[in-house]
This record gives C-alpha cells, sequence and structure tokens, in this order.
C-alpha cells in the first residue's frame, strides 16, 4: 500500500490547535493507529505547536507551521516546520517528578511527553528554512 499524505500549513494560533488535531487525527488513522495512539500522537504535536507558537514565535499569529503526515500502514511519521528562533532540546531539563507540584517548574513536561510517547523524535535546524521537528509513531508500541 501506498503511503497517504496529510499536509497543510497553519497560523501559529492556540486556536487553530484543534484543527491540527482533526488532521493528525485522519493520518492515524490512515495508518491504523489504535486510539490510544493517535491520542499520543495529537498530544505530542500539540505540545509542540505550542512550543512553537511560545518560544520559537514568541506569541501567536507572528508565524506559520507547516506540518507534512506521512501514514503508511501501522507507522504515522508527522513533520512540523517554523521559522521562528532555533530551538536546541538539550538545553531544556528533564522534569523532576520527585518534587511537588508547586515546587516543579512549568516547563519541559511537553517535551518529556513527546519522547516517551514517539518511537522517534528528531530536530534539526535548516539555516533559512527553519525548524524542523519530526516525529515517528509505530502500531503496537506500548507507553
Amino acid at each position: 500500500m501506498e503511503p497517504v499524505h496529510f499536509q497543510k500549513t497553519f497560523s501559529a494560533c492556540f486556536d487553530c490547535l484543534s484543527d491540527v488535531s482533526v488532521l493528525i487525527h485522519q493520518a492515524g488513522k490512515a495508518a491504523n493507529l489504535d486510539d490510544r495512539s493517535i491520542y499520543q500522537v495529537e498530544t505530542a504535536v500539540d505540545e509542540a505547536c505550542s512550543n512553537i507558537i511560545e518560544h520559537a514565535y514568541g506569541g501567536e499569529n507572528q508565524g506559520k507551521i507547516e506540518i507534512d503526515c506521512i501514514s503508511k500502514p501501522g507507522e504515522l511519521t508527522v513533520r512540523l516546520q517554523d521559522t521562528g528562533k532555533p530551538f536546541d532540546p538539550d538545553m531544556v531539563e528533564a522534569p523532576e517528578f520527585e518534587l511537588s507540584l508547586e515546587d516543579r517548574p512549568d516547563h519541559g513536561l511537553g517535551l518529556f511527553f513527546m519522547r516517551r510517547w514517539m518511537d522517534s523524535v528528531r530536530f534539526e535546524f535548516a539555516g533559512n528554512t527553519g525548524n524542523i521537528l519530526t516525529m515517528v509513531k509505530k502500531a503496537g508500541r506500548i507507553s
């Protein structure tokens, strides 16, 4: 079976995230992922888009987020591209779960869940073409 492509460019705004979720859900169904896996991909992409809006662009409506999904039987690849400030995932500290909720920093969990729920998470910085985040989810992986 040939891969199915889903591609759309969204304004970098929080109100657009529900439309992003619809696209990811369709791509997940086309890849034959189960509902739990689709939810995990939707959440990972939502976190990534929120980070792009907040950190790469510094706020809403400052740029675009291009999303390209490739659905193959049992595997979904999601590629997000933005032209905001570069992001170095190695600069994000791991969450400290032993701390109480009040003492925990309010950042870092999104990246933690992306890495935990997805089979592959890769960041690229392409100079003039911006930042590229590629995540892969395979069917049947329990996380």
